[in-house]
Order: C-alpha cells, then structure tokens, then sequence
C-alpha cells in the first residue's frame, strides 16, 4: 500500500467513525430529547433522510446499510430503539459551541444484544450496540502533518469538515476498565471509553455520568475545546451481525 492510498484508508475510515459536520445544519442551544419528539415526525425524518427536532440522520458511507431508528415507549417514556444489522449509521445534533469546563455529561441506554467478537481497538471488528459521540472543535494546525492531510483529504472527499477531536462512550463486547482511554486503530483523533461491557447488564438500563473535561484531557492530553456536535451510532457493519439497543435522554448539565 503506498503513502497516499494508505492516507486515504485512513481518512475514509476516519469517516466512517466521526460525524462529519455540515456547516448547513442549524445548530441548537440544547441537545433534543428523544422522549418529546413526537413518533410521526421522527419517522417521516427518517424515510426523506431530514432532520426531526435537531437530530440529521447521518450516514457513514453511501454503500453501507442503515441501521433502524424508531421512536418507541419503554416504561411509559418514548426512547430511541436501533436496529443493526450488518449496518452502520447514526443521528447526529449539531450543537452551538460552548466550553464544557465544569459541566458533566448524562444519558441512560440499554443494549438488549452484544457483539462478542467486537473490539473497539481493532478497525476489523470495531462494532458496538451503543456509542455516544462528541465533536470538539480546536486549532488544526497543531496537529501532526500526516492529521492534518487526512483532515483536508477527507473534506475533499465528503464535503464536509471533519472535527478536529472525537471522544466516544461506547458499550464494548470485550472487558476494558471505565477508566481506560482506547485508541482508534487508524487516527488519534478519535478516543474512546467502554462505560459499559460484555453482557452482565444486558436487557437493563445504565445510567451514566460524566465529566467531560476530565475524560478530553485524559483522552488528548490537553484541555478540550468548544463541544460543537453530539452523535449516537449503533453499527455490526465490520463484524456483519445483528444487534439492538435503546438510547435515553442525553443531557449536559453544570456540575
């Protein structure tokens, strides 16, 4: 593989891992709660592929299968039902940016099936039942040259910016500790941390929080910048299976 095809892997890859921002989207003050969309309109978004209430389906690669999202009540509340099979894509809110310092991150989900054989830090097997994404935006021109290629290859590619770091909260199929950063395989400017592992909690709800600070500067080794969109994905493209999940509300409030 020579320099530039391996450049364009990785940017692809990169891709199909981050939201990519469309600077044409609205951004919002507060992240939409999935329990006040009302079902219809969350379904017709769906079908034309619009947004609904703040949330753009997002799609990773146009050969790749969606993964199904509905709205349903579970326990007499609506919540975000995904379906995965052998497919990836996501919901993305594109946020106005604002400075988290002093703020933590809330949400609820529940997986209701796992991939085993998933592994978060091997780009063949990298699938999850559960991510929560945040974008974050900061000065591009620090980062390495073979980053800052990737960066302007895939906005030549997609059309769209990529941002310039990514911190996931995934459920692994494999044991890692909440307080273990895991590396993308591909680019290092995607992190992630498996709150939620394996099936000892399958079927239930997991309530989390988090101080996003704390995990950026664990994650990248220096203070965060300005959180400029949050994404949730339910993917089994690599490993070709089928999983379901339920997302909560996600909220970010002061400490």
């Amino acid at each position: 593989m020579n320099r530039f095809t391996a450049l364009l892997f990785t940017v692809l890859v990169c891709a199909c891992s981050t939201p990519q921002l469309d600077s044409s989207l609205q951004p919002l003050k507060d992240i939409p709660k999935f329990s006040l969309i009302n079902p219809q309109d969350f379904e017709l978004g769906i079908k034309k592929h619009k947004s609904f209430r703040g949330w753009y389906p997002w799609s990773l690669t146009p050969n790749k299968s969606l993964t199904n999202y509905v709205l349903k009540v579970e326990q007499s509340k609506l919540a975000l039902h995904a379906e995965a099979d052998a497919s990836a894509s996501g919901l993305i809110a594109p946020l106005i940016p604002r400075p988290i310092t002093g703020h933590e991150l809330s949400w609820e989900w529940k997986a209701l099936g796992i991939v085993h054989q998933a592994d978060p830090q091997q780009g063949a097997t990298d699938d999850a039942p559960l991510r929560l994404i945040l974008a974050f935006e900061g000065d591009k021109s620090k980062l390495s040259l073979k980053d800052q290629m990737a960066f302007e290859l895939a906005q030549i590619i997609s059309g769209q910016e990529m941002p310039y770091a990514t911190l996931m909260y995934i459920w692994s199929g494999r044991k890692y500790d909440d307080k273990e950063i895991l590396n993308n395989k591909y680019t290092s400017r995607i992190k992630m941390i498996a709150v939620d592992y394996g099936d000892e909690f399958l079927g239930e709800w997991r309530a989390h929080r988090r101080d996003i600070e704390e995990d950026y500067k664990r994650a990248f080794n220096e203070p965060p910048g300005k959180l400029i969109a949050i994404g949730i994905l339910t993917d089994t493209d690599n490993t070709k299976t089928f999983v379901s999940a339920i997302y909560g509300d996600i909220e970010i409030k002061p400490k």
